[in-house]
């Protein structure tokens, strides 16, 4: 059995490898810094708590990049439950993007953001996983539970979305 210290020593470089990537993940779907450092510290406190469970059946990765995904839509779906009335959540998405300044600096990054926070949840997510995270259908398979037929479609149809989208706001 691990001493406590190797433990922490492994975990923590576990975070320092993959911490980036489950932040920007997270952060795609949320927008929010605060909410994403808040999502991230529970996804990252669910690893540790279920570190010595990891199986291995999967990469490690992949079973960071689930229990994350898990946080993120359990987060999600709370959010849209909080907001009611003419505030929903795509609509205070878009305020959010509005004054985030490191995409309000890049228009067309804009214009992208808001086409992708107009997908229905699971098109925005297996397209964030395939278009910015380059993962493959079989890892997100791994990571949704979800058929790699079934994701293939969702990734089909959120990328026609998103070049109507674009093609009817550009002009």
């Amino acid at each position: 059995m691990k001493s406590e210290s190797s433990h922490n020593r492994a975990f923590g470089l576990l975070v320092s490898e993959y911490g980036q990537r489950l932040y920007w993940h997270i952060r795609k779907m949320v927008i929010s810094h605060s909410d994403t450092d808040d999502i991230l510290q529970n996804t990252l406190l669910k690893a540790y708590q279920g570190f010595d469970s990891f199986r291995g059946d999967s990469s490690l990765f992949t079973w960071l990049y689930k229990i994350a995904t898990n946080e993120t839509i359990n987060f999600i779906d709370k959010k849209k439950r909080h907001l009611t009335g003419s505030n929903n959540l795509y609509e205070h998405n878009m305020s959010l993007l509005q004054s985030e300044n490191e995409i309000s600096a890049d228009q067309i990054q804009l214009k992208l953001q808001k086409a992708i926070q107009q997908l229905p949840d699971k098109q925005r997510l297996v397209f964030n996983m395939k278009y910015f995270d380059n993962l493959k259908f079989s890892e997100m398979s791994k990571i949704l539970d979800t058929s790699v037929g079934a994701l293939k479609a969702s990734y089909h149809h959120a990328v026609k979305k998103i070049e109507k989208h674009l093609l009817d706001n550009l002009l």
